[in-house]
């Protein structure tokens, strides 16, 4: 039943991680190798978070048969010193009937499983993720070179945390105490990559504990919901706009080397590259205004040499990209804000019947028409959808505050103060295996959903961006997955420290998991496994605190970071003009808009003009009023330019 267990929690991971890279990835546009170290990066965490509870409950039951043979060879000790006399041991104790649990794991599965996993994920997190980051956003046109650049802008990364591993060991060298050796240096490896993965850890946990409940509240703000849909259909506009003229720059540098380097030209390969990257209209365009019987001559103009080229290269993959995925986040944005207003209008309906104002074209499914009837989606999305975020931000929020509980006290033994460690003591009493599984499969839950959730969340300008329905570049992806790697082990440690399952924390004596056996003691760095991972958790109140007022989004909005902070005047305008760019797509399109056009043409325009204008104006109230649906820049109209035309329709 064991290894029935196990296989089917390995089989449930791999499709749980396949199910997240292909809502991100795009198989079919993106690297193997980029898909495949993402996935298996993926994949490793995941299993982890799965298998740790059944490492808990065959722990605690070795654990029962270790304190058995300990008293029975007492007894028996004190049976044979004292044969003579029957009454010298009358309290003697009735030893545990230790239960087997039912995903029981024999020894010595767990410990090389652990150490398969552990060091795969440190491998892909130090050494071939960050290699193959580089090498999918080189610009290079062969192998060689993509090598060679993901080698040179990977030295200076490598070198810092090499810098950090010196340090240590120089530590632990000039330590009279402390004495080098094979498994202190790896203890002194892992202590490095542990420490750095419970800073960024600490950071992300507690923005994820009062976020996750609060978004859940909001959404039951049917309200507040919609300002903010508008206010993120402005900010995306922007976005949108800047992402056009940054691939209309780019495709006129294109299309410059392209007339430049003819045929027959050395680096004409390099430009055929190049143009595959671009959209197929493009390239059709390209070929069109290319004249095949033209050579190049040497003497004449200068030709861009092979590094701009490589420079240019990586401009369109970026370029396009961003195009892209501006473009489809468009439209999944309307399609939510339209269905928000219809749920808005359908709320004072007197027939509790749903009403689309875009009604689908297909025929209606078997759910659909037997059971999602427009009077049952009715009653969900206008009465018990609310409700039920209500609940679950409400039983949320009891979890983030006895997490925030258990990491500030879970060091205390005597009393034992963590929430987390009584309840699985208790359990562990009568040997309830489904009970701690369960209990420790919650809780590792909510921890990781806090913490992979805001890796999820989080954007770093347009460098790092988790973009679902295919649209995640491959350096986000990874950069992903090079993330959980780092963000799991010492997630896990937290996780068994605030179970007090972990002696090194909790300072008790009790046989170890096999997941802490390969960590190695942490007693070889004194200050920070007493210190440092001990107390800094703490922090998280202050974290939760500073998220709870949105410390962190005031401070951007002051920034000049746009940032949706309630009652604002930059905040209303922007809500402001997403409702009119709402309205224009609603408007300008028609009812077919959502069942003929994947993307917008004509809001598009628009929308450009107005995104245009509300950079350059300072006046937020006159904002759509002086824009013009066309021509807004007193040039030529947008149809007698052939080259612009083209690329707002990409």
């Amino acid at each position: 039943m064991s290894g029935v267990a196990l296989a089917l929690e390995v089989v449930v991971v791999f499709f749980l991680a396949l199910f997240l890279l292909h809502r991100y990835g795009d198989f079919r546009k993106q690297h193997r190798m980029v898909l495949f170290a993402t996935l298996l990066a993926w994949f490793l965490c995941f299993l982890i978070v799965f298998i740790l509870p059944l490492d808990v409950s065959t722990t605690i039951y070795n654990q029962c048969k270790t304190d058995n043979q300990v008293h029975l060879v007492a007894i028996k000790t004190v049976n044979h010193d004292n044969s003579s006399n029957s009454s010298v041991f009358p309290t003697q104790r009735v030893p545990k009937i230790c239960q087997k649990p039912w995903s029981y794991i024999p020894d010595g599965i767990l410990p090389v499983f652990w150490r398969v996993v552990y060091w795969t994920s440190q491998f892909l997190t130090w050494l071939l993720i960050p290699f193959m980051q580089s090498y999918a956003r080189s610009g290079g046109f062969s192998i060689s070179g993509k090598i060679k650049t993901a080698l040179i802008e990977n030295a200076i990364y490598y070198g810092t945390y090499l810098l950090i591993f010196c340090s240590l060991l120089i530590y632990v060298a000039v330590t009279p105490k402390l004495h080098l050796s094979w498994s202190g240096l790896r203890t002194i490896g892992i202590t490095a990559a542990n420490t750095w993965g419970l800073f960024l850890l600490v950071l992300l946990l507690g923005y994820g504990l009062v976020e996750i409940p609060r978004t859940y509240w909001r959404a039951s703000c049917h309200g507040q919901l919609l300002a903010k849909t508008y206010f993120k259909a402005a900010k995306l506009m922007t976005e949108k706009a800047d992402a056009e003229e940054n691939l209309e720059d780019v495709m006129e540098d294109v299309r410059t080397v392209n007339e430049t380097i003819k045929y027959n030209h050395p680096l004409r390969k390099c430009i055929d590259t190049i143009l595959k990257k671009c959209s197929v209209e493009y390239q059709e365009k390209m070929g069109r205004n290319m004249d095949d019987y033209e050579d190049f001559d040497d003497k004449g103009n200068p030709y861009p040499s092979k590094k701009s080229l490589v420079k240019l290269h990586k401009q369109v993959i970026y370029a396009v990209q961003r195009h892209n995925r501006t473009q489809v986040q468009w439209q999944i944005l309307l399609d939510k804000a339209f269905h928000l207003e219809d749920v808005a209008k359908n709320e004072s309906s007197s027939t509790h019947k749903f009403v689309h104002s875009f009604p689908s074209a297909e025929p209606p499914g078997w759910i659909s028409k037997y059971l999602y009837t427009p009077t049952v989606e009715w009653y969900w999305e206008c009465v018990f959808r609310r409700w039920c975020y209500r609940v679950l931000a409400v039983v949320l929020c009891v979890f983030s505050a006895a997490v925030v509980w258990s990491e500030c006290t879970f060091f205390s033994t005597q009393p034992v103060l963590s929430l987390f460690a009584v309840f699985i003591q208790l359990a562990e009493r009568d040997y309830n295996y489904v009970y701690i599984e369960m209990a420790c499969f919650v809780t590792i839950f909510f921890l990781c959903y806090c913490v992979y959730s805001t890796v999820f969340r989080i954007r770093v300008f347009n460098y790092y961006y988790l973009a679902p329905h295919h649209q995640t570049d491959a350096y986000s992806l990874q950069f992903s997955g090079m993330l959980f790697c780092r963000l799991t082990p010492p997630l896990c440690l937290n996780f068994l420290g605030v179970i007090h399952m972990d002696s090194t924390i909790s300072h008790q004596t009790r046989q170890p998991t096999a997941y802490t056996s390969i960590m190695g003691s942490m007693q070889v760095l004194s200050f920070i496994a007493n210190g440092f991972y001990i107390y800094y958790p703490m922090l998280i109140v202050l974290l939760c605190i500073a998220t709870y007022f949105s410390l962190g989004t005031r401070c951007l909005n002051l920034l000049g970071f746009q940032q949706f902070v309630g009652e604002n005047d930059l905040t209303s305008d922007l809500v402001d003009e997403g409702r009119e760019l709402i309205r224009r797509g609603t408007t300008d399109t028609g009812p077919s808009f959502k069942l003929s056009s994947r993307y917008i043409n004509e809001c598009d325009l628009t929308c450009v003009c107005a995104a245009q204008s509300r950079r350059d104006r300072s006046d937020k109230a006159e904002l759509l009023q002086d824009v013009e649906p066309l021509d807004f820049t007193g040039e030529e109209p947008l149809e007698t330019d052939n080259r612009r035309s083209v690329l707002l329709y990409l």
